[in-house]
């Protein structure tokens, strides 16, 4: 039996038609890897316009530390949400000649920023000083990560600091076992990659001038102090602090437990209250056994919970006598609501909180 063999013209017709689609697949390949990388270069996040007018984007601290390479530097970009694909941003850098000109330094990038202007922007020259804002009640470990994130120290170097031999120029520090409440809230301007014993020392050379000159002439200026930071986490306004001052210092006397909410935040957190989902306060918390429980345990807390402004102080140091033995925050508006009795007070309580 005689085998059948194709005819040339279609075999013909077959190569053509397999080469036809091996050209068509890489066409679309080309295709669909030059849009990957055109999309790969446009901003992490578009600019939202509320009302017809661009939102403000508050810019991101990026640190490149000499020696730094491609690689660290698009991985760090990449798991800070600056761009959108390590890949495309190594790509584009080496095909623009930028890839070996990284500037190191501080650098204030924007996740609206698109690649080329990434990397334009990291290719200038990086700013030596940066601005860092502590804001009045932040705890320490808050501010080590502000430190941080502003590259001017490494993750840690402020929780971890030993303080001990400064107790000759700064004899307020002679008996306390934490830096916090020294910390005085305030803008300062650091080197990038600062010492954390010159970081420290402004921090305290600043707390000297504004807030020991406070407190240095009272015997028990430490329970002020830690006094102070309840009034910054609890209350903001200044008269309503005086009258908060009064209040707890009347428990003192009275030996009622303090109950303040904002100590229970602070060990719930661990000291961390900027990002802790756990800093409202439940009642199952207020049988947690903390010396920083001031529903539990009488008097003042180890420590301070937070880093008090000028105000804060000043309030505490001049509280304001009233018949008030109780109060809290109401919540929509944070006025601060006063009781004489804890009836009065439960009454608050259900039509406040």
């Amino acid at each position: 039996m005689r085998k059948l063999s194709l005819n040339p013209h279609t075999k013909q017709r077959g190569l053509l038609d397999l080469r036809l689609l091996i050209s068509l697949g890489a066409v679309l390949f080309l295709i669909l890897m030059t849009a990957y990388f055109f999309y790969g270069l446009q901003p992490n996040v578009s600019e939202e316009v509320v009302d017809g007018a661009a939102q403000n984007i508050e810019p991101t601290i990026f640190k490149i530390s000499k020696g730094e390479g491609l690689k660290e530097i698009s991985a760090r970009l990449s798991s800070q949400s600056l761009i959108k694909s390590i890949t495309v941003f190594k790509l584009y850098s080496l095909l623009t000649g930028k890839a070996q000109k990284f500037q190191p330094g501080i650098h204030e990038l924007r996740e609206t920023m698109s690649v080329p202007q990434v990397v334009n922007l990291l290719t200038t020259r990086g700013k030596n000083e940066v601005t860092v804002t502590i804001p009045e009640g932040t705890t320490f470990k808050d501010i080590d990560g502000i430190l941080r994130a502003a590259g001017v120290i490494e993750k840690g170097a402020l929780i971890n600091y030993s303080f001990d031999e400064l107790a000759d120029n700064y004899p307020f520090l002679a008996q306390v076992t934490s830096l916090e409440g020294f910390i005085f809230p305030d803008t300062y301007r650091f080197e990038v990659d600062s010492g954390i014993d010159r970081v420290v020392e402004r921090f305290l050379d600043n707390f000297k001038i504004k807030a020991w000159s406070l407190l240095q002439t009272e015997k028990n200026w430490y329970d002020f102090l830690i006094l102070a930071s309840f009034l910054e986490r609890e209350v903001p306004d200044f008269n309503d602090r005086q009258v908060v001052a009064g209040i707890l210092l009347k428990r003192l006397r009275l030996g009622i437990p303090l109950q303040v909410d904002a100590t229970v935040s602070y060990f719930r957190c661990g000291g961390e209250l900027k990002e802790c989902s756990q800093a409202v306060v439940t009642r199952k918390d207020l049988t947690l056994s903390s010396p920083y429980n001031t529903y539990q345990r009488l008097g003042w807390t180890p420590t301070p919970i937070a880093n008090p402004g000028q105000s804060a102080i000043s309030a505490a140091l001049n509280s304001q006598a009233s018949p008030y033995l109780y109060y809290l925050s109401a919540k929509e508006t944070k006025e601060t609501i006063f009781s004489r009795t804890l009836e009065e007070h439960n009454r608050n309580r259900v039509r406040y909180l």
